[in-house]
Formats: structure tokens, sequence, C-alpha cells
């Protein structure tokens, strides 16, 4: 049982929930109760929407899960940060500004952690199953969903270990190719944190023209050390049910490194088809940086990725030619993952491309988090009713942390396609740059980043004011 404190709100049903749209056919169908299925029927019913919401525990479990309420996390810190100054801090501000049952359960149940938005686990996931289950506009079915329902409104928010006979539905309407049972992610790093001039432009096989990719040239000395440094990290231990995961296409970068040290050389380091334009010469490796957005404000790390802990992933990377003051908008990591490429599957509006009405939400649709899971499916709740009233649907302000979100899943590159958290190389860039305090170059740098993530979130709320009620709750 949980006290008075953390019992849930009902002001977001001004309306009451007895003036549903639709017959009880007509419902929408939210498959999941994780943060982004709760999300999705909250924002649903809090418009008039009825909803049916299937959750398979605790008759089913998975791997990943303990108990059997909803919206169950992996641990207290699992929300991150809450300064704004951080882009997932600006999303939950976003999100708390719209009505979000999330994160008014992670207030109500928040815990001393310094600036980081830590919950009681236990008290949040029964704050989040009370206010669903006392919703008169919401129904809850505990069964397991083997197929994707057939009704005219279904959203999909079944998370990163989905039941496997419902995600080999999925792939067989979408194609296999275009479903992905595991998660391997190379750390990407922000463009303006790198030093140029320690790199040199070029792809690997074009002899004109500028070249795709930044390279850090490594000579032998410094490639041996790169290779120490990745026998000597901590890696973040794997679940059991991920161990069978790996395979030659995605092994981690310090896996390869143990299968002897020229492993990396002869692999995702290899320095055929490139020179190093300053020395004439062919380098004994490169490492190579992907562009990861349209903007070239972010860059991939190719083939690096890893299940090394932050700490060592910061300590590893940045001792590279060019990359000491590397600043990363996401980490690398290697585990199950059940998602969608979404460029190439979702429309702006979360739906699958070859079937109106089922929409995608949480981290199938392509994000990484809990808190952008749990934003999407918010998103998808709001389009969703949308189309069930037959009102046009209202986007989220382009510069806002939600915008950047869907922004990722619909612009990406579908060959190179990877689920991201929300970072600030999302957004679009300031009109005009803040002025840094004059002092020394690298703290003027870093006050530059501080100003500018201050703006861009200054705007992005700005921006957001007139969205919430873009759709009446």
């Amino acid at each position: 049982m949980i006290d008075s404190a953390h019992e849930p709100h009902d002001s977001h049903d001004p309306q009451g929930s007895h003036h549903l749209h639709g017959s009880p056919a007509s419902r929408v169908i939210v498959v999941g109760a994780g943060l982004a299925g709760c999300e999705a029927a909250w924002q649903l019913a809090r418009r008039g929407v009825a909803v049916l919401l299937y959750e398979m525990r605790p008759e089913h479990t998975s791997p990943a899960h303990t108990g059997g309420d909803f919206a169950e996390l992996v641990c207290s810190n699992s929300l991150r940060s809450a300064e704004l100054g951080n882009a997932v801090g600006l999303l939950k501000e976003e999100m708390r500004r719209s009505g979000s049952l999330v994160i008014e359960a992670a207030d109500a149940c928040a815990v001393p952690a310094g600036s980081a938005l830590a919950v009681d686990r236990a008290a949040f996931s029964q704050y989040v199953t009370r206010a669903i289950a006392a919703h008169p506009a919401i129904e809850v079915r505990h069964a397991r969903v083997a197929k994707i329902p057939d009704a005219p409104h279904v959203i999909l928010a079944t998370g990163p270990l989905t039941d496997p006979d419902l995600a080999a539905d999925l792939a067989a309407r979408i194609g296999e190719a275009s479903l992905y049972f595991y998660d391997a992610i190379s750390p990407i790093v922000y463009a303006d944190s790198l030093d140029a001039g320690a790199l040199f432009r070029a792809s690997r096989w074009e002899s004109d023209g500028e070249g795709d990719y930044l390279n850090v040239a490594l000579g032998r000395a410094e490639y041996e050390a790169f290779v120490d440094a990745l026998l000597a990290a901590d890696s973040v231990p794997l679940h059991p049910f991920e161990k069978a995961l790996y395979f030659e296409g995605c092994l981690p970068i310090e896996e390869m490194a143990r299968r002897g040290r020229e492993t990396l050389a002869h692999g995702p380091l290899k320095p055929v088809g490139l020179v190093d334009p300053r020395t004439g010469r062919r380098p004994h490796a490169v490492l190579q940086l992907r562009h990861e957005d349209r903007r070239g404000m972010l860059y991939n790390l190719v083939g690096c990725q890893t299940k090394m802990r932050v700490r060592d992933q910061q300590r590893v990377f940045r001792a590279l030619p060019g990359l000491g003051g590397a600043v990363f908008a996401r980490y690398g990591s290697v585990h199950r993952n059940t998602y969608l490429n979404a460029p190439r599957q979702l429309t702006a509006t979360l739906e699958l491309r070859g079937r109106a009405g089922l929409y995608v939400a949480g981290q199938m649709a392509g994000v990484e988090g809990y808190v952008e899971s749990a934003a999407l499916g918010g998103l998808a709740g709001r389009f969703a009713a949308a189309a069930v009233r037959g009102a046009p649907v209202a986007p989220p302000p382009a510069t806002t942390a939600h915008a950047a979100l869907l922004r990722h899943l619909c612009e990406a590159d579908p060959a190179h396609f990877q689920p991201m958290n929300v970072n600030w190389g999302l957004f679009p860039p300031l009109d005009a740059e803040p002025a840094a305090p004059q002092r020394g170059a690298d703290r003027r740098k870093a006050s530059r980043r501080a100003l500018r993530n201050a703006a861009l979130a200054a705007r992005a709320l700005h921006d957001l004011a007139s969205w919430p009620d873009a759709v009446p709750a």
C-alpha cells in the first residue's frame, strides 16, 4: 500500500470520463502497461477517449520484470537529470507542463538525489497502477497479446522485450529486416567538442571530394595504448537473457580487443583505403566518425559499440587524438531491444506506414530511455485521440524536446538507424549564439555550451506554451 502523499490526482479529467468518444468497438487498444503504454492510456483518457489497456503481467512475465505493477523501473535513478541544462531534464519539464502521469508520479514519489529526479521505485509503480486502474475511461485486461489486435486504433507499447509471437506478427507485416532484436550502439559525440585539427576528413573508398567521415589516425603506439585501455576497462554485466545475443556483426569493441591485439586493426579500425593527408601515409589504424544527423551536429564512433561503463567510455575514447574534450550525446551499449527502423516504417504521427491507425510508442519506436519512451507514449496518445475525435493532429512545436525525438525517428538515415536518447544535437539551432564570458578558452567553450543549452531550453518552453491544449483535455 502507499500513503496519501502518493495518491494520484484526479485534476487531469476536467470533463469527466463519462463523456467518452466513440462506441466500445471504436475505443483505442493499448498493448503494454510500461511507462509508454500508461502514458498513452492516460493522455487518451483525459481527452475523453475510451481505452482498453492490455498487460500480460502478472499472468505472464519477462526476464526484465520482477513484479506485477505497471511502469516498473530498473533503478531509482532511471529518470535521470532534472536540470533544464540537460535535454532529458527539458523533456521532463515539457511532460510536466503537458499533464504527464509519469512525471506526476515521479514528482510525488521523488527521493533526494541532487540534480536527478530519482524515485521510490515501488511507490512510483504503485502510483501509476492506481491512477490507471481508477480511471473510469480505462479498462485493464491482464492477458498476453500474441497478435496485433484487429481494431481501428491500436497503440503498441510493449517495450524492448516484446512477446516473441507479437514481435513475429509485427515483423511479418513490415518485413523481418526492419525489426531488430538486438541493440548494438556506439557512442555519439557532439561535433563542436572535437579537435578538428587533430582529425582528417576522408571516405574510405573515395579518391575525390572532401569525404564524409572524420578520421582519427592512430600510429602503432597510439593503437597499442587504445587496446590496453579497452582491455583494462570495466564492463556492465549482461543480463542472463542477453548473453546469446553476441554475434560477429555486433561484438562490443572490448570483446574484439580480447581476441587479439591486431583484431581491431583488421576489423572496424582497419586503415585500408585511408591516407592521412598530413603525413601522406596510411596509419596503423583509423577510427572513423560518421555523421549522425543532417546538420552535422553529432558524430557516431563507427564500430565502437560497447558495454564499458560510462566512466570508462569517457576515459578510453577521450584518450584518442582529437577526442580529448569530447562531449557525449549518447554512450554505447549492447543489449536486447526490439525496435523498428523508424525512418522507414513510421510516419510523423508514429503510425505504421503500411497500417493507418496502428501507432508504435516507447522503445519499440526507436528511442532509448524511460523518459523518452514515456514521452512517445504521450505523443501516441495525443495523436490517436485526435484521430478518434476527427480533429486535426497538432504536432509539438519544432523547438521542443518532444519534436526532437520525432525528428530523430523521421529524419535519421534508415541505413544506419539506431535508438537514441534525447540530446541537444537533435534541436534546431538558435538564431544567434549566446555570448560567453571572456575567460580562458576551455572555460569559455564550456560556458558557451551551457548558455546555448539554457537558451535552447528557454525557447522550447516558451514555444510549448500553446501546445498542451492543442488537443483539448
